[in-house]
């Protein structure tokens, strides 16, 4: 568990309700520590399908995970529905800091809050710029404070 206090929902932007499974509870009842993980890349991935950005086409936007952490602030368990909230912490010229929050049915405070780095990159994943149609997508969900 950790020291720092948890982030509210006012802390983030879009949200997206995850269900949580049977299978991903662990051993000691509560939900794995990878399960999260899953759920944040998918939040971000739900996001990026919303805010336009295509993903699947040949020539769309392609981001690779580069870096990715989560901090636990209280349990969850099945059958508890998370609601994830994205937000971008960090722009940079061809990189994206995604955050996540997450929350416990109609808990106003962050059970778990977790990050995924995400680069842009071409056909032979090597990094590129993020597109300047894109930027002022990810603006808009800019860390506040």
């Amino acid at each position: 568990m950790s020291r720092q206090p948890p982030g509210t929902r006012a802390d983030y932007c879009a949200f997206f309700p995850i269900a949580t499974r049977w299978k991903d509870m662990d051993a000691y009842g509560h939900l794995n520590n990878a399960s999260y993980l899953s759920y944040q890349d998918t939040a971000v991935t739900l996001w990026q399908l919303e805010a336009g950005m295509e993903i699947y086409r040949p020539g769309g936007l392609r981001f690779l995970a580069a870096q990715n952490g989560c901090t636990y602030h209280a349990e969850a368990r099945f059958p508890d529905v998370l609601h994830a909230g994205v937000r971008c912490g960090h722009l940079g010229r061809s990189s994206a800091r995604f955050e996540v929050g997450f929350f416990r049915n109609d808990d106003d405070l962050a059970c778990a809050e977790g990050f995924i780095v995400h680069v842009s990159v071409d056909g032979k994943t090597r990094p590129e710029p993020i597109p300047d149609r894109f930027r002022p997508v990810i603006e808009a969900i800019m860390r506040r404070g």
